[in-house]
């Protein structure tokens, strides 16, 4: 049997695992301005469309799995932003802000011993604490890699290493 203790604490990490990838902060470190909105030929989306459906994604699911009153969204149209460009560049760094704040919100779920991992979620239909929590690092970790992948063919990667 498996010690819960150790298996929150891999939740936990799994949220911002870089042990065999690339993580989300690593992903969006040094992203010039100029090609958050920039759609290469080819591709579905832009850096700008992949952050906004992370945070948009991830904030559902913190929901759902918190809130007795949570809504469905619509998919897809609630989960994608509708513009292609940031509307600003507060805008990216608030989306940003939202992604990491929200993934701390579900690391603390991980790590509460309040709740077991395998019970379900009282207002869902089957899931538990768990599955969401699995849910929400493997769907990053694909949208991760659409943004490494994106910015390969815009030729921003790997980040720009500052000067020490």
């Amino acid at each position: 049997m498996i010690d819960e203790s150790v298996m929150r604490e891999l939740l936990s990490r799994l949220l911002d695992w870089e042990d065999a990838r690339v993580g989300f902060d690593a992903a969006i470190s040094g992203i010039p301005p100029r090609y958050r909105g920039v759609k290469p030929a080819g591709a579905p989306h832009t850096l700008w469309q992949l952050l906004e459906h992370i945070r948009i994604a991830q904030h559902d699911i913190l929901d759902f799995s918190v809130n007795a009153s949570y809504r469905e969204q619509k998919w897809p149209d609630d989960y994608w932003p509708r513009r292609e460009k940031p509307p600003s560049a507060a805008a990216w760094e608030r989306s940003v802000k939202q992604v990491r704040r929200d993934r701390r919100a579900l690391q603390r779920l991980a790590a509460s011993r309040r709740l077991a991992l395998t019970d379900r979620i009282p207002h869902g239909s089957g899931q538990t604490y768990a599955r969401e929590l699995v849910l929400v690092a493997d769907h990053n970790a694909y949208h991760v890699g659409q943004i490494v992948l994106l910015r390969q063919l815009l030729g921003v990667w790997p980040p720009k290493r500052r000067a020490k």
